[in-house]
């Protein structure tokens, strides 16, 4: 990998402030500085060259400084008043020019500011060479005035600076009392010069275009106050700037094609949010601003070595004066002065630590500046900003054992600082995100921290393993993990007496983090290496024992690290698992287990597909496949007991898992394609009253329009159906005798066990084998089988009884009778068949159906059925012999189990016995009390919940449905028109 603390040096002559800015040194010493950093600030989108924002900066520097200044504007060339090496000029020369401007410089001693930025002033001035347009470079001196100091630092030549000066004396004649914050100075000087004014045209043509771009970057594409389409000024000043690109615009005061440019500028430069400012908004939009502000802001640093003159705190106050024009305050220039303190320290090198530090302290004003400002255009600005610088300082920290060692480890503290900073900022003040979750505890610092240490130390274990690869030949036939053993070992220690010492600062458990880290790496490498592996070999042998000592290094070091911390390393303990030599051969066995579950699986996949469910298959009417499966269970078990490992009880929850998900999975299939209860039940007819006084016969070729349930037969034919009721028998005993023999495997594993070589006297106690997933499938497969036998012998196989004959017509020519002559033949076979432990369920569950079914008959039998007060008897009478059938006089189920299982329709029954005028009554009363009558005269329908009771609106409706008199069907027409037939 490549070391990511190189750059390529990029060229100054491409640069441009759309995209990164340039200090000055970037341009005279090339060959001195590094690669400057992009810049963080919004693309202009007007083609303004480094040097067009640097000369306009100027401009708004002199007028703000001259404006401000306690004494006239004059107009004196800076020739005469530097014009050579010599003392400052006399107080009665610069008399005449702004006192800010032109103030001689002060003792570098006397720098509050370099103070508190941690930065010491320099031993002796620094000579600055003058842009002279002679072709001679003048000689090294010291500018004697803050204005030439200025003037020097963003290379405007002397004729330049002499222009702008005549041109501010000018416009300040014409607008006597009028202050630069109030002119539009690009305007303002077009009409001050004309081509006459410039030693030759193209430099006039350049110097007309740049004030045409300033126009059209600070009014058009980024005014302050946004543009309202509506505004012929808009158009109009588009037209003309457009115009001027393709053919030379008259300039001067008088011109007609100037007065029409001055009116539309004017007209949008005087736009406000509140509609009181007198200021001309044309330089204070985002982000043309902050690009002429961060040329202004390059003037504070030395060209040649990036330096902070020491003259920074009469610059400062100049800058200042600029605020006004262009719409900075301090929050802004905390954050581009920030930038420019870190760009400077990467651009020359990153050897001036104090600049470093300086970049650190101002990053902690605009830390605290973040928290009181929510301003859309500031947070932008303060995001791409910190984001710049965090990018840059992540690219190294990301894999900081490539970018910091012995000879330049001093800076690696300062970076840290600054990136963490940065990182808190964005996540802390400007993430929405962080704000919604604030009340999770979030160390952003420790958090970023560790990731530089996990992502470094990856980065230097993925290089050492291509070293321990490079290092083995046929000379030094030792195992590449064994090298590479060694190698982390070395690794581990430099990072902590080298790097982690400085981690702490943000992470108290720097060291843990770095060891952790290495174990992850190296663990999985020994885990690919022992995936592989077949056989232990020497050379197995060797590389197990070289990743103990290793784990044992880096463990200890963890260890020291965890003595102060709360939770005493408890989290990163955690991912460091042990891989010594008894874990890498668990993991064989492991392998084995798996082959062998996953062949487990596939047999019962293939068997299943062949089982019939054939009832004469044996003798204890099970299934053949059940215990063909069982007989490879213990198979598999014997054979694991016999392997020569140290650690049976350790990986016998393995295999014992995977047999129980074998298990399960066989369950899961014997119970499948049975359906369930729902799947045999009828859906119910629509509600209808009776035809009073008629006989409720049919014809015999019609067939009764009951309940009916269609449910596919899977292959019927000729007694093989599957989901006949012998079928359904071996289906239940078959998952009760594997219930029986779960038990006999867990007796014959805890024997196993006491049996193996490394077995321990007390190796059984506690330890829990049971097949619990196996187990809970057969409990709920034999609930599931017996309802699902149940309601399809009730419902589908005895559906004919049930619906087309019991109580058609007459009640009292079709009774239960015929029904109960069914059921026996049914109760016969179930106990001659199912297992003795699960015959009574089974039972029960058909009692359940048959009291359903009977019930169902009686409240939703179809408008062939109607029964009269005097029929309740008859009802009555039916219901104690389907319950004397199952109490078997004293024979059959236990009566307590009878009488709850017929509690329901018990309730139901008296219901038939009453009235149709108190049913009528009741039902009216219960609709009240539901809320579900919508007047006195007005009954909704009841919902139908099939959860039959006395108390329940929609069983006592029923009940009048199915009642023969005229009461109550004249009382179903009249409210709710209930028709006679389906």
């Amino acid at each position: 990998m490549a070391r990511l603390f190189r750059e390529s040096r990029r060229d100054s002559s491409h640069s441009s402030s759309s995209n990164g800015f340039l200090p000055p040194a970037a341009a005279s010493t090339p060959s001195s500085a590094a690669s400057a950093l992009p810049s963080p600030f919004p693309d202009l989108g007007v083609a303004l060259s480094a040097a067009d924002l640097r000369e306009a900066a100027y401009e708004v520097l002199v007028a703000a400084s001259r404006t401000t200044g306690g004494k006239p504007l004059s107009y004196i060339p800076q020739s005469s008043s530097v014009a050579a090496a010599g003392p400052p000029p006399s107080p009665a020369s610069s008399s005449a020019s702004s006192a800010s401007l032109q103030r001689s410089l002060t003792s570098a001693a006397a720098s509050k500011m370099k103070k508190a930025l941690g930065l010491r002033s320099s031993a002796s001035s620094k000579g600055v060479g003058s842009p002279g347009s002679g072709g001679k470079a003048a000689a090294p001196r010291r500018p004697a005035t803050v204005g030439e100091l200025m003037r020097v630092q963003m290379r405007i030549s002397e004729p330049a600076d002499t222009r702008i000066r005549r041109g501010l004396l000018r416009i300040a004649a014409s607008q006597l009392g009028r202050r630069a914050e109030s002119m539009v100075l690009p305007l303002e000087f077009l009409q001050q010069f004309k081509a006459s004014d410039f030693p030759d045209p193209q430099e006039y043509e350049a110097w007309r275009s740049r004030n045409l771009k300033l126009l059209e970057a600070g009014l058009l594409v980024h005014p302050l106050v946004p543009l309202n389409k509506s505004d012929s000024s808009v158009q109009r000043l588009r037209q003309i700037i457009r115009g001027a690109y393709d053919r030379p615009l008259e300039t001067g005061k008088n011109s007609e094609s100037m007065q029409g440019l001055r009116t539309s500028v004017m007209s949008l430069a005087g736009r406000s949010h509140d509609g009181t400012s007198d200021g001309c908004h044309w330089a204070d939009g985002f982000p043309l601003n902050l690009h002429l502000y961060q040329m202004l802001v390059e003037a504070c640093f030395d060209n040649d070595e990036g330096t902070v003159v020491d003259e920074i705190d009469e610059v400062m106050e100049l800058l200042k004066k600029t605020w006004v024009i262009l719409g900075i305050n301090e929050l802004l220039h905390n954050l581009c002065f920030t930038w420019a303190l870190f760009n400077h320290f990467v651009m020359f090198g990153q050897v001036d630590i104090e600049l470093l530090s300086a970049a650190e302290n101002q990053l902690a004003e605009v830390s605290k500046d973040a928290k009181t400002t929510k301003d859309p255009n500031y947070c932008k600005v303060l995001s791409s900003t910190l984001s710049s610088i965090m990018g840059w300082t992540e690219k190294r920290l990301l894999a900081y054992h490539e970018t910091f060692n012995t000879s330049n480890i001093e800076s690696m503290q300062g970076i840290v600082s600054i990136g963490v900073s940065a990182a808190r900022v964005l996540v802390e003040d400007i993430s929405h995100e962080y704000r919604r979750r604030r009340k999770e505890e979030t160390d952003v610092a420790r958090s970023r921290v560790e990731t530089y240490i996990r992502s470094s130390l990856r980065t230097a274990f993925a290089q050492r393993m291509e070293e321990a690869d490079s290092k083995r030949s046929s000379r030094n036939p030792t195992p590449v993990l064994s090298i590479l053993a060694k190698d982390i070992g070395d690794l581990a220690m430099k990072e902590k007496n080298l790097y982690s010492p400085i981690l702490k600062t943000w992470h108290p458990l720097a060291s843990g983090v770095a060891v952790a880290t290495l174990h992850s790496c190296y663990g999985n490498e020994l885990k690919q290496f022992v995936a592989g592996l077949t056989e232990l070999t020497p050379d197995t042998v060797q590389v197990l024992k070289s990743a103990d000592k290793l784990e044992k290094d880096l463990v200890n070091i963890a260890v020291e690290d965890f003595v102060d911390s709360d939770d005493g390393g408890k989290s990163l303990i955690r991912e460091m698992p042990p891989y010594e030599a008894e874990n890498a051969i668990a993991n064989l066995v492991k392998v084995w287990i798996k082959e062998r579950v996953d062949r487990l699986k596939g047999w019962v996949d293939r068997n299943l597909k062949q089982e019939t469910w054939n009832p004469g298959a044996n003798r204890e009417n099970f299934a053949p496949s059940s215990v063909e499966m069982l007989r490879v269970v213990g198979e598999t078990l014997d054979a694991f007991f016999q392997l020569p490992i140290p650690m049976h009880p350790a990986l016998l929850p393995d295999l014992t898992a995977g047999l129980d998900r074998s298990l399960q999975l066989y369950v899961a299939k014997v119970k499948s394609g049975c359906g369930t209860r729902s799947s045999f039940m009828p859906q119910l007819p629509p509600l209808t009253r009776c035809e009073v006084g008629s006989k409720l016969l049919f014809k015999k070729k019609e067939k009764p329009q009951n309940l009916q349930v269609h449910v596919s037969q899977n292959g019927a034919a000729n007694g093989n159906d599957p989901l006949g009721l012998p079928q359904l028998c071996v289906r239940l005993n078959t998952l009760q005798y594997i219930r029986g023999e779960l038990e006999n495997l867990e007796k014959k594993i805890k024997t196993s066990l006491r049996n193996v070589e490394s077995a321990q006297a007390d190796i059984t106690d506690g330890l829990d084998i049971k097949f619990e997933l196996c187990q809970a499938a057969c409990q709920e497969g034999i609930q599931q089988i017996c309802e699902t036998t149940a309601y399809k012998v009730t419902f589908y196989d005895l559906g004919h009884v049930l619906w087309d004959t019991l109580y058609v017509g007459d009640t009292a020519s079709n009774r239960v009778e015929v029904l109960l002559r069914e059921l026996d033949p049914v109760l016969e076979t179930i106990s001659g068949m199912v297992h003795n432990k699960v015959r009574n369920r089974a039972i029960t569950s058909l009692m359940k159906a048959t009291f359903d079914g009977f019930l169902l008959v009686l409240l939703a039998g179809g408008p062939l059925r109607a029964f009269t007060r005097q029929d309740s008897q008859i009802i009555e009478d039916d219901f104690r012999a389907l319950r004397d059938l199952y109490l078997a006089d004293g024979d059959g189920l236990p009566e307590e189990l009878v009488d709850k299982a017929s509690s329901q329709v018990k309730n139901v029954l008296p219901l038939f016995r009453a009235d149709s005028e108190s049913l009528i009554e009741r039902f009216k009363r219960m609709m009240v009390e539901s809320n579900r009558s919508a007047s006195k005269n007005r009954l909704q329908m009841p919902p139908t919940t099939a959860h039959w009771s006395p108390n329940e609106p929609n069983t006592v409706l029923r009940v009048l449905c199915y009642r023969s008199d005229e009461t109550a069907t004249k009382f179903l027409k009249k409210t709710y028109s209930l028709p006679k037939k389906i």
